[in-house]
């Protein structure tokens, strides 16, 4: 991830969105009804602010300050100077601006992700802050095979959640009944989420559905 600048994605994506997926806490749970690209500028800062607050509390209950070598800021800080030095010094300043444009397709693409596979699915609320255990059905999942070609089983999302330290070539598959399917797999659906239009069009309804079907008692969802 510092090979293309966002290292912070580690800390965000281990310590923050595994822990509080489906809830507002988590800057990636794309909220109902929120197109792509204003997810995009909002995810930006917010995951960095996230991972550094994250970081900052867990050196405070160590007793160390936010500046300690203990802050893995350090590495992703020094290992962008690094990358950034190394294209200068192999095409120059247009080496520069290559590197930083495939950054910004691989970031994108990252979030794309992100995007297709928790729009609008939350955790029940418990009150005083809590939220249910992260389920099956708090992910959205495609059976396309080429999907799983491509991804190593990333499109078994649910798995991936509900079991974290499963490795990707055994996540295993759940019951559409249980675990929400994409009608596409993922390039489509990539595809799809770039028209927030078109995306509204094929989800939405998908999404009231899910509502219904796991969550019949709700009446107060943030639309």
């Amino acid at each position: 991830m510092i090979s293309v600048l966002y290292g912070h994605f580690v800390t965000e994506h281990l310590r923050v969105h595994h822990r509080y997926v489906g809830t507002p806490r988590d800057p990636v749970t794309a909220r109902f009804n929120e197109g792509f690209y204003s997810f995009f500028a909002r995810v930006l800062p917010e995951c960095l602010i996230s991972a550094w607050r994250l970081e900052a509390e867990r050196l405070a209950r160590r007793g160390k300050s936010v500046w300690a070598l203990g802050n893995p800021f350090w590495r992703y800080g020094g290992g962008v100077l690094l990358m950034l030095a190394l294209a200068w010094l192999i095409g120059g300043w247009v080496g520069v601006g290559l590197f930083l444009v495939q950054a910004a397709v691989a970031v994108l693409l990252v979030e794309l992700v992100n995007y297709i596979q928790h729009y609008g699915l939350t955790r029940r609320h418990l009150g005083n802050g809590q939220y249910e255990h992260t389920r099956e059905w708090h992910s959205w999942n495609s059976s396309r095979r080429g999907t799983g070609y491509l991804l190593i089983n990333l499109q078994r999302h649910s798995d991936h959640h509900f079991k974290p330290k499963r490795r990707y070539p055994v996540l295993q598959s759940h019951p559409r009944e249980i675990a929400p399917q994409l009608p596409y797999g993922y390039p489509m659906m990539v595809a799809f989420a770039m028209i927030p239009p078109l995306w509204r069009w094929k989800m939405n309804w998908r999404v009231i559905r899910w509502r219904g079907q796991h969550y019949p008692d709700v009446t107060d969802w943030p639309d």
